[in-house]
């Protein structure tokens, strides 16, 4: 009896005990296991400094054991005997050493190119970087040592001179760290650096020559700029020949790089069906010699009717029909077409098929060079006459004068509401912040009333005057929001959205490329937000536009197909312009012709 009693009472682990037993053990388990690997890795990147720190001495040490003579990069300047990349193995890690030397033109003596003292002896001393890097070791950052070393001896007249590289972006920003290849090929002579953090790199003491200087300026997600040798068969003048140095002078040469863009081309008839395999050139408004441009190339869609390059340098470029079976009856922004640096801008080319010979007329107007909609169009020629109404090209509005409360954009002198921080009647026509004796805000914002496309629609560029505001507002004084939807019921959410589609960033460009999200649209809407950093002065807002296509109807362009060669007479007129008449003479199998509308 009493084992039974002793079997009734005994208890076990149920499967929940037990698999919440195992939980907990794979927890513990698991932190213990990363603390492990995370002591692991630190102890690693702690020996891997070491060791270069240990590296950038011994290099130190091999300067320091050198004649001053000798302290230099094998066909630099100066020239020397020191390797500029080494690749070392320690441990049986190994490691990249890079070391620069550089000549330095100390104040105290003059400065090379002064015109109050100018050095006749620039090159006082000299500067050595030693930089060592582990490109295969994990979670571990180079160390960069530096000294300065100087001659025993007094310095004598040079008979050599000097080199000054300024390296700025499309805004004129100096650009820090930008990569200087020079060469001199006649001398052997090859030097790699980098600027400094105003965008300059001095060389001093450079063996004088004429047009001997070939200069590349790079980095990395940047264009490129550089130097061309004078009268080569491609480019026998150009705009930006290699440098000259000349004995105890200063050359200075700017270069213009900034970082990288995108150009998404799609290829589609009026009714939005994809073309695929549509060829077309691309002529960038850059030239690098006489009527030579930096970028020109004939480039084709793929087999899904898009072609697209993501290393783009920011220009205007212009799109040119060469296709054999297609003819370009519109593109989307219009020609030419401005490519800011770090965007993407999608651009749409509209074909049909052949007919004959094709001319393609863009109507812009004067001020705004944009698109002009709904301009009457005749193209005559002995027995030819024909006449056509260019597509819907942009939407704008210049007046907020009639106030807010307006839902629908049916009245363009209205929007939907402000924040009480906005003045619309000092002067009428102008968007400003609100003053109250004598003091400005210092924010507000406007928002626009529902915009109907009239069907869904592709969206390109916002466009807002004037581009440019006072200098004491501060920077990025207006910024935009744009926000659109299939529908405009009453319970439709507006999101508004920045160039990367999202709510957390705004448009601060006044020609800025409008985010691929509200693509399909058929309501649009923008909003507005004014700041200033000074109460005495307020940026102001004079027009906004934004350009679009309806089911793939080309802004502002006729096409007028099936001509023959000769000269035709245009005549283009839309209420409130200037009637414009002009005659085109047709020869090729596609033109472009612009005629600007003014009142």
């Amino acid at each position: 009896m009493l084992y039974k009693t002793l079997l009734k009472n005994r208890k076990g682990f149920t499967l929940v005990e037990t698999i919440v037993g195992i939980g907990v053990f794979l927890v513990i388990a698991t932190a213990s296991y990363q603390a492990y690997v995370s002591l692991f890795l630190l102890i690693n990147e702690n020996q891997y400094k070491i060791i270069e720190l240990n590296l950038a001495n011994e290099q130190f040490e091999i300067v320091r054991n050198l004649s001053y003579a000798d302290i230099g990069i094998p066909g630099g300047i100066p020239n020397g005997k020191v390797p500029h990349v080494q690749t070392l193995t320690r441990g049986g890690i190994t490691f990249t050493v890079t070391t620069t030397i550089r000549n330095i033109d100390l104040p105290f003596d003059g400065q090379i190119g002064s015109t109050t003292k100018n050095d006749l002896s620039p090159a006082d001393n000299k500067a050595v970087d030693v930089e060592v890097a582990c490109p295969t070791c994990k979670s571990s950052s180079s160390v960069t040592l530096s000294t300065t070393v100087a001659p025993k001896n007094l310095e004598t007249a040079s008979t050599n001179g000097a080199l000054l590289i300024k390296v700025f972006d499309s805004n004129g920003v100096p650009v820090s760290d930008a990569a200087v290849h020079i060469v001199n090929a006649s001398s052997t002579i090859t030097i790699d650096d980098v600027t400094d953090v105003d965008g300059i790199l001095t060389i001093v003491d450079v063996p004088p020559a004429s047009n001997a200087y070939k200069i590349t300026v790079s980095k990395a997600g940047y264009s490129t700029d550089q130097t061309y040798p004078s009268g080569a068969v491609e480019n026998p003048t150009p705009t930006k020949p290699n440098a000259t140095v000349i004995v105890q002078q200063l050359t200075q040469i700017s270069f213009s790089i900034d970082k990288i863009s995108v150009f998404a081309f799609s290829s589609v008839t009026p009714d939005c069906v994809v073309v695929p395999n549509i060829d077309f050139s691309l002529t960038g408004l850059k030239k690098i010699g006489t009527n030579i441009p930096k970028y020109s190339q004939n480039l084709i869609t793929n087999s899904s009717g898009t072609y697209t390059n993501s290393v783009m340098e920011w220009d205007s470029y212009t799109v040119n029909g060469i296709d054999g079976a297609y003819d370009i009856v519109g593109i989307n922004p219009l020609n030419s077409i401005s490519l800011g640096a770090n965007t993407t801008q999608n651009v749409s080319l509209i074909v049909e098929p052949k007919n004959a010979k094709s001319l393609l007329m863009t109507i812009k107007d004067s001020t705004t060079l944009l698109p002009i909609t709904n301009a009457v169009v005749q193209v005559t020629n002995g027995g030819y006459d024909v006449t056509q109404t260019t597509g819907r090209g942009f939407i704008n509005q210049t007046d907020w004068s009639g106030g807010s409360g307006q839902v629908d954009f049916t009245d363009e002198t209205k929007y939907f509401t402000d924040d009480g921080n906005i003045a619309v009647l000092s002067p009428t026509g102008e968007v400003k912040l609100k003053s109250a004796f004598g003091a400005y805000n210092t924010s507000g914002s406007l928002e626009s009333s529902i915009i109907d496309t009239g069907s869904p629609s592709n969206f390109y560029n916002l466009i807002w005057t004037p581009t440019d505001q006072p200098v004491l507002t501060g920077p990025n004084s207006v910024k935009f929001q744009f926000a659109t939807n299939a529908t405009s019921t009453a319970t439709t959410t507006w999101t508004y959205k920045g160039p990367d589609g999202t709510s957390s960033t705004y448009y601060t460009s006044a020609n800025a490329a409008l985010s691929t999200v509200h693509n399909g649209d058929r309501y649009a809407r923008y909003k507005v937000f004014l700041n200033t950093t000074s109460t005495t002065t307020t940026p102001n807002i004079s027009d906004v536009s934004f350009t679009e296509t309806s089911s793939c109807t080309p802004p502002g362009q006729a096409v007028f197909s099936g001509l023959a060669s000769g000269t035709y007479h245009v005549v283009v007129g839309k209420s409130g312009y200037a009637t414009s008449t002009i005659d085109v003479p047709v020869s090729t199998e596609w033109k472009e012709q612009e005629i600007i509308l003014g009142p």
